[in-house]
C-alpha cells in the first residue's frame, strides 16, 4: 500500500549535530512534517513559536520536566513527596505547550526498583495522571503515557505497553492517551503488531526506531511495512515520531523515508 504516514523528527535524537534551535529548519529541509523534543524549556516559548512558524512545522509533543537526569530520573509522578513539584511542572508545561501550539504532553512516571514499590506510589501516579488530564483538557491538550523497556530504562514504572494501557484504564480519564513506542515494545519482548491492535482505542502518538541498535528503520529486525499496515488498519492518522539514534549524520540515513532516493 502507498505510505501516507506523516513523520515527526524527534530532534533530541535527530540533527543533534546542530544547535537545538537549528534542528527545526533542518527537519523541514529533510522532509519531515513535524518536530518533537522532550525538553524544549531551554528555548523561550516565544522564540520556539517563531522558529516553528518560520519553518511551517507543528511541534507534536514534549514532556513535563522529569527530574534530575544526572541521577537517572525519568519522571516524578509516582513519588508522593514530590506532588508539589509535579504540579508546578504541570503548570509550566501547560503554559509552554499552549504558547507554541502543542496538543500533547507526556507525564513520565518515574524510575523505582520493583522491591521498593508500595501501593502509594501507584496511587500517587494515578492521582497525578487524573489531575494532569483534567487541567490539560480545559486547554485542548492531551496527556500521554509511554512505557519504557527494562533493557533501555531499567526499573521504569511502566515497562510494557500493556502496563501503560492498564494505568490509563485505571486512571479512567478520557483525556489520557498512549504513546506507543515500537522500539520499546520489541525490546520488552512483545510483538509490535499485537500491541498496536491491542492499543487501538488508546493510541495518541507513535514512536519508531529499529531493534536492536535503536537506529533507522530498516537497520534491524522490525518489519516496518507491517507496522505501517497495522497502524493503517486501526485508523491511526497521527504523526509517527522518529526517535532513533542515527547511525551516522542524520541526513545520510533518511533513505528509509518513502519518496526519498
Amino acid at each position: 500500500m502507498p505510505d501516507t504516514s506523516r513523520y515527526s523528527a524527534h530532534i533530541g535524537y535527530l540533527f543533534n549535530e546542530l544547535p537545538l534551535q537549528s534542528r527545526i529548519e533542518a527537519a523541514r529541509a529533510a522532509g519531515f512534517a513535524a518536530v518533537e523534543h522532550p525538553a524544549p524549556y531551554s528555548v523561550p516559548a516565544v522564540t520556539m513559536a517563531a522558529l516553528l512558524r518560520d519553518a511551517g512545522l507543528p511541534y507534536v509533543q514534549f514532556g513535563l520536566r522529569s527530574g534530575n537526569a544526572a541521577r537517572g530520573e525519568k519522571g516524578i509522578a509516582i513519588f508522593p513527596d514530590r506532588r508539589d513539584e509535579f504540579r508546578a511542572n504541570l503548570a509550566e508545561g501547560l503554559d509552554y505547550a499552549e504558547a507554541i501550539g502543542v496538543r500533547m504532553l507526556h507525564a513520565m512516571a518515574g524510575v523505582l526498583p520493583e522491591a521498593e514499590r508500595k501501593p502509594e506510589h501507584r496511587a500517587c501516579y494515578l492521582e497525578n495522571l487524573r489531575l494532569a488530564a483534567e487541567e490539560a483538557e480545559s486547554r485542548g491538550i492531551r496527556i500521554i503515557v509511554e512505557a519504557m523497556s527494562p533493557a533501555a530504562v531499567p526499573d521504569y514504572f511502566l515497562p510494557t505497553a500493556a502496563s501503560a494501557r492498564e494505568a490509563i484504564a485505571e486512571a479512567g480519564h478520557p483525556n489520557l492517551g498512549l504513546l506507543l513506542d515500537v522500539f520499546h515494545t520489541v525490546a520488552a519482548g512483545d510483538d509490535p503488531i499485537t500491541a498496536i491492535h491491542a492499543s487501538r482505542e488508546m493510541i495518541a502518538h507513535v514512536h519508531i526506531a529499529d531493534h536492536p541498535g535503536r537506529h533507522e528503520p530498516g537497520s534491524g529486525k522490525i518489519d516496518y511495512d507491517a507496522v505501517r499496515s497495522a497502524l493503517a488498519d486501526i485508523g491511526y492518522a497521527g504523526f509517527i515520531g522518529c526517535e532513533y539514534v542515527p547511525a551516522g549524520a542524520t541526513a545520510d540515513g533518511l533513505s528509509w523515508m518513502p519518496g526519498r532516493p
